[in-house]
């Protein structure tokens, strides 16, 4: 009995879901984590240029290359680990290095990515953080000292997350050396993978957040226009029941909006929509950490809630007052075509109505030249019919004025019959 064949794609679709695995670390330890992305006017990344960028690191510490076609890789690099991600819009660079330096987020951590090597990338850094993993000081007031010292106060959000097993600190600033600092203390005996799953939900919360960030921009950019074009919009709207202007030269200029609203639609659609997508992300693996309070610090989630989400809601603004200055101009556009049609259809109107008279005056004046006609025709045909009858007539002693009288109301009655008969027939 021969088998039931596998969709081709079976496997890659299974091998997809552990494509990613969350890596396993030990206490102390720390993490360089950079995130690169092209220009904003670059949708998809050019695929063959990571590839590139990534081999030249490897070959910098002389490691083995990933397979061809590959979107993920992990490998060693010098002491560290390397783990790299390709993703839609962005390509991550992750370095786990054992222990810690003296000198808190020292920046010659981030040495294991070279400055030239950085230099040369296909993109722009958007996204670079330091990430410090040290043991659970039992002294809390003793660890939050620490925190304090090392991040700026103001801003600063403490958690602590995954039922306790570890207590998570970053203020989102970027330090002097251009790296944001996060700081992990994880509680005795707390295993590795759980680790790796705490430091991959921070590097991926401050990813997500600086992609949907990516959208505040172009929602003000886009603020500039709507403010432009919404004052034109509001005045024809307000002036489509005056005669100052001309109907059509009113659509033609709210067309012309139309179409405007419709370009900026299509140029910031996808942004948009990717940054609803990445905030999603960013409150998902917040709530998945299950954050608790330090001391009555603010966690991760009242920080996003103040700081983050008012940039989200602009956003959303945004694309809502887009959406609905199109819809008004195309009911607006809707209302002034009908006003357009109806003006047209009475004017048509009028039109046949002076066609109807044309036609009526060409009839009675037809008739007219009907009636002339018959009188022309029988005039000739009571000639040619004289000479016919003539010499019949004069044997019977008829003078030709008898014969003409008598011959008149015949041959006129006769025309008049034929002219009438012809015209019934064509009508």
């Amino acid at each position: 009995m021969a088998k039931i064949k596998d969709h081709p794609l079976r496997f890659d679709l299974v091998n997809e879901l552990h494509a990613r695995p969350f890596p396993a670390l030990s206490v102390p330890c720390h993490a360089v984590y950079v995130a690169i992305k092209e220009p904003e006017r670059a949708v998809s990344r050019d695929r063959g240029a990571d590839v590139a960028h990534l081999l030249a690191l490897l070959d910098r510490y002389s490691c083995p290359h990933p397979q061809p076609g590959a979107t993920h890789f992990s490998g060693s690099i010098g002491r560290h680990d390397l783990k790299w991600e390709s993703h839609t819009e962005f390509v991550t660079y992750t370095a786990f290095g054992p222990g810690v330096s003296p000198r808190a987020f020292d920046p010659a951590e981030a040495d294991v990515f070279p400055e030239v090597w950085m230099a040369d990338a296909p993109g722009g850094r958007l996204v670079s953080a330091l990430i410090r993993v040290e043991e659970m000081l039992e002294d809390e007031d003793a660890m939050l000292a620490k925190l304090d010292g090392w991040f700026v106060p103001e801003s600063l959000a403490i958690s602590r997350v995954v039922d306790g097993a570890a207590v998570i600190a970053g203020d989102f600033r970027i330090d002097p050396a251009g790296h944001m600092r996060f700081a992990v203390f994880v509680r005795k005996g707390t295993g590795q993978r759980r680790i790796g799953r705490i430091v991959q939900r921070l590097c991926e919360v401050e990813t997500y957040r600086a992609m949907s960030m990516l959208g505040l921009v172009r929602a003000r950019a886009l603020g500039a226009n709507l403010n432009r074009l919404d004052p034109q919009l509001s005045t024809l709207i307000s002036g489509m029941t005056g005669a100052a202007h001309p109907p059509e030269e009113v659509l033609q200029t709210l067309l012309e909006i139309s179409a405007e609203l419709e370009s900026l639609a299509v140029q910031f659609s996808f942004r948009f929509g990717a940054t609803e997508a990445y905030e999603a992300i960013v409150t998902q693996r917040i709530s998945v950490m299950r954050e608790a309070r330090v001391q009555g610090r603010q966690t991760f989630g009242e920080f996003m809630m103040r700081r983050y989400d008012p940039a989200m809601r602009t956003v959303k603004s945004s694309e809502a007052r887009l959406r609905t200055m199109a819809e008004r101009a195309t009911r607006a556009a809707e209302l002034l075509r009908t006003r357009v049609d109806v003006e047209r259809s009475a004017q048509n109107q009028r039109l046949l109505e002076s066609m109807d008279a044309r036609a009526d005056q060409q009839l009675r004046l037809q008739t007219t030249v009907e009636g002339l006609s018959v009188v022309a025709i029988s005039y000739y045909a009571m000639n040619i019919m004289s000479y016919v009858i003539y010499p019949v007539t004069d044997g019977f002693g008829l003078s030709k004025g008898w014969t003409m009288a008598v011959l008149a109301p015949l041959v006129i009655l006769g025309v008049w019959y034929l002219v009438r008969r012809i015209r019934n027939r064509f009508d």
